[in-house]
């Protein structure tokens, strides 16, 4: 309590505070979590993608052995309100009804319409089976761009049309014009795949009840108790304060579990008309149906050029898979990326539009980067694409067209200002690290002697805007809420700091930077600090975790919750020590009078000091606890340049990472080990969406990918060793100078394994491979260009006129109607290289 010498903690590569409990098993997962007369619940689920409910029996499961209640949607409707949509994009959105539990029709394979409350999961999964339901088919709803057709069968009947909404971005001159003194000009179609979050806890829910005050406290493997807590109460009607909320130990998320989820609401409603404690906890199988998706779009990009490859504008038309429904921000992941389309690029004109449209799958959300990945994947290709149209070297290309570091601040032709960065230095320090000219001399040399597996070099130079803030800005693009976060930090009487924050962990290690920024600013050992989170009752401000807001906007508010502890403390010391404010210095928990250091107080002895109340100032309360809330003025940009080589077996479309280098700018760093882990993961699942997951539907609607032994996750043994560096930028947007990273990866990761792929096989004639680059769709590709045909290029659009690139494409049947290729739709130029 005396105080101590403490090392600066910023930038220190600490352990995790949290690894200790959870790789020994001392854990609090959902699952886990049990209490006197528990019943399980499992839930029937529509093995149609589309029907009318006509009748629903649940009797018969009543006799089972072990069964408790058993309910239908009809039986719980009276008591359960429409899942919410916070993100209505346009005003005239369309907003079908989501009932938590079908009552008349389902809309997906998987949609719930009953549920059993047993002794325990089995018999409740048991059960299920006696349940006695009469199906009516209706169309399925697959086809994105036939679900926009007249007379297309409609996934919401009573709406009239299967287009959710329309929204439009326009800015700097008009595209029209552009491409009229545009020199060259391509227009390609790309495929985003849907993809299936793989969190490695699955979703669960315990409700339990407290009769006598009508309080219930809901246990849910979330990423947003705040939130889930406010939804919760409009949706079943019991009052937001006789409601709980509790993020226990949460086992990854990556968006899955930014969600209202009609289990959650379904676990409440039994609860509250049984009285009794309820647990549900999905399968993998179950989650595979149930969880929302990821992804899911056709994007027709066309961007115009000068000879010299001086961008001059961008045009992109979106067509966005929603799904059945509309969850909590469905319709707005597209829209978040629309910012994000001209990335780190200067150019002249910009258009975008995105046509939401409803299909007969599972909803699609948020899932990791959510719309910024699919947004850098596009302008990274077509600029690829642009560079070999032009003869020039992607590097190159790039370097022509990016903002350079003494621009900054910098207003882009999408609006967002870029406050720091500096391309020039990452794409430097990555070209060194992966040896890039050395490279594409090998690739020279292979492709000369005729080598049959190819090298192919890929480059992705990227910026992202997280944070999800400022609140001004959510309100400008009708986002249901703010951006804002909540911190508060009590200075307990023995020295030690209780840190209480709004956002909710799930495996970033909030518990161990966030003791770290703590420790740093008042001076306190780190392990004296301990983090409060994921209790709405114990930490009752807060907007939760997502979009890679935690640090810059979370830890924001510890840093300056923990400045004003400092700054109330200065007060009693400069009392006590009878000295002004001003003669005060604070370094290392210690305040001394300038001049005189042998007159000191630790931080630690203010607390105690306040605390007892005895001697304090005038006017003084006897606490030095604060709080702060940051609405932050700006997102925050990281970029970083990702480079990847490949190696492509022509003969059987296998193709294997043989180097992959990133460097990657987040700002300062809080914990570079955490930064370190935090890249690798979001590495790993771009990789995963460029060679390995689809979540792929038959034409009746049923998701044939249901399993891990169908949906393809990769192992340790599937990826590379990742050659990782950092350049570093502060952000000019908060007080810490940290930008996110939590999305990095991802969202760099994929467009530059695929351009490696596409660079490799190039010179055979191939110009794109849809995702993933399963080896199947390679060699049909490499097979399509040997042959000297295209492949189909049926429903990617109009070709334009002039000089033409048609050349093959991976050509197996995908699932938004067309045949997989992804689409070459030409290209022009006025006097341009052929």
């Amino acid at each position: 309590m005396t105080g101590q010498a403490v090392e600066p903690e910023i930038g220190r590569a600490r352990l995790r505070k949290e690894d200790a409990r959870l790789i020994t098993g001392q854990t609090n997962w959902t699952d886990n979590i049990q209490v006197a007369g528990l019943l399980h619940l499992a839930i029937l689920r529509s093995p149609m993608a589309h029907a009318r409910v006509t009748r629903v029996d649940v009797s018969p499961a009543l006799e089972r052995p072990g069964v408790f209640a058993a309910f239908s949607g009809a039986d719980l409707a009276e008591g359960l309100g429409s899942l919410p949509c916070a993100w209505p994009v346009t005003e005239d959105i369309v907003l079908p009804e989501h009932p938590p539990i079908a009552v008349d029709e389902v809309r997906y394979a998987g949609d719930p319409v009953a549920v059993v409350a047993a002794r325990d999961r089995y018999a409740a999964a048991d059960a299920l089976e006696a349940i006695e339901v009469d199906y009516e088919p209706l169309p399925p709803v697959l086809d994105l761009e036939a679900a926009l057709a007249d007379g297309a069968p409609l996934v919401h009947a009573d709406k009239g049309t299967n287009r959710c909404y329309t929204w439009p971005l326009a800015t700097g001159e008009s595209f029209e014009a552009v491409r009229e003194r545009a020199e060259v000009t391509l227009r390609r179609r790309y495929h985003q795949q849907r993809l299936i979050p793989n969190a490695m806890e699955p979703r669960a829910v315990v409700v339990t009840p407290l009769a006598a005050s009508g309080e219930y406290t809901v246990y849910s493997a979330t990423q947003i108790p705040h939130i889930l807590r406010i939804m919760l109460s409009a949706v079943t009607g019991v009052p937001e304060h006789k409601l709980r909320v509790i993020a226990p130990d949460v086992g990854g998320g990556f968006g899955s579990k930014l969600q209202v989820y009609g289990e959650e609401a379904l676990a409440l409603a039994v609860a509250r008309r049984l009285g009794r404690p309820v647990k549900w906890t999905e399968s993998r199988s179950e989650g595979y149906l149930a969880t929302h998706h990821g992804r899911g779009m056709i994007q027709d990009v066309e961007i115009a050029a000068t000879r010299e490859g001086r961008l001059l504008g961008l045009k992109v038309d979106l067509t966005a898979d929603m799904g059945a429904y509309l969850m909590l921000v469905t319709p707005g992941i597209p829209i978040l990326g629309a910012f994000m389309y001209p990335a780190i690029y200067k150019m002249d004109s910009y258009a975008f539009t995105c046509t939401g449209v409803f299909t007969t799958r599972t909803p699609t959300d948020a899932y990791r980067g959510a719309g910024r990945p699919e947004a850098t994947f596009a302008i990274e290709r077509i600029m690829d694409d642009l560079a070999h149209e032009l003869g020039l070297d992607p590097i190159e290309l790039r370097r022509r067209n990016w903002i350079r570091h003494e621009e900054f601040p910098y207003t882009t032709i999408a609006g967002l200002t870029y406050d720091t960065g500096d391309y020039e230095s990452a794409t430097d320090k990555a070209l060194a690290l992966f040896g890039y000219d050395d490279l594409r001399a090998e690739q020279r040399e292979r492709a000369e002697r005729g080598d049959t597996v190819r090298l192919g070099i890929g480059v992705s130079t990227f910026t992202e805007m997280c944070g999800l803030a400022p609140s001004r800005v959510l309100r400008d693009l009708r986002y249901g809420a703010g951006g804002w976060e909540a911190a508060s930090i009590r200075m307990l009487p023995t020295g030690t700091v209780e840190v209480v924050t709004g956002t909710s962990p799930h495996g970033q290690g909030h518990v161990t930077c966030w003791s770290q920024i703590a420790a740093d600013v008042l001076g306190v050992p780190f392990e004296d600090v301990e983090v409060v989170h994921g209790d709405t009752k114990a930490a009752p401000q807060g907007m939760d975790t997502y979009g890679s807001r935690s640090l810059t906007v979370g830890g924001e508010a510890v840093h300056r919750a923990a400045v004003k502890v400092v700054d109330k403390a200065r007060k009693v010391a400069a009392h006590l020590l009878e000295a002004s404010e001003q003669d005060l210095e604070f370094q290392a928990g210690v305040f001394s009078v300038r001049g005189s250091p042998e007159a000191r107080k630790t931080i630690q002895e203010i607390a105690l000091e306040t605390f007892m109340a005895h001697n304090l100032p005038d006017g003084v309360e006897p606490t030095i606890n604060a709080e702060s809330l940051v609405d932050p003025e700006n997102f925050s940009y990281p970029h970083g340049t990702h480079l990847c080589a490949v190696e492509v077996d022509t003969e059987t479309g296998k193709t294997e990472i043989r180097k992959y280098v990133c460097v990657d700018d987040v700002g300062h760093v809080v914990n570079p080990m955490i930064v370190e882990g935090q890249v690798h993961g979001g590495l790993a699942q771009g990789i995963a969406q460029a060679l390995y997951e689809e979540a792929v539907y038959d034409d009746e609607g049923n998701l044939v990918s249901g399993t891990m032994a169908d949906y393809l996750v990769p192992s340790a043994a599937d990826l590379p060793e990742f050659v990782t560096d950092r350049t570093e930028t502060p952000a000019a947007s908060n007080s810490m100078g940290v930008k996110g990273v939590g999305e990095a990866g991802t969202i760099a990761s994929t467009p530059a394994v695929v351009n490696a792929v596409v660079d490799a096989l190039r010179p055979l004639g191939v110009d794109d491979v849809r995702m993933p680059c399963a080896p199947h769709r390679v060699w049909q590709a490499v097979r399509a260009a040997r042959s000297g045909r295209a492949a189909e290029p049926a429903g990617t659009g109009p070709a334009q006129s002039g000089q033409s690139g048609q050349a093959a494409q991976g050509g197996d049947i995908g699932q938004y109607g067309d045949t997989g290729s992804s689409g070459d739709t030409g290209s022009s130029g006025k006097e341009g290289p052929a």
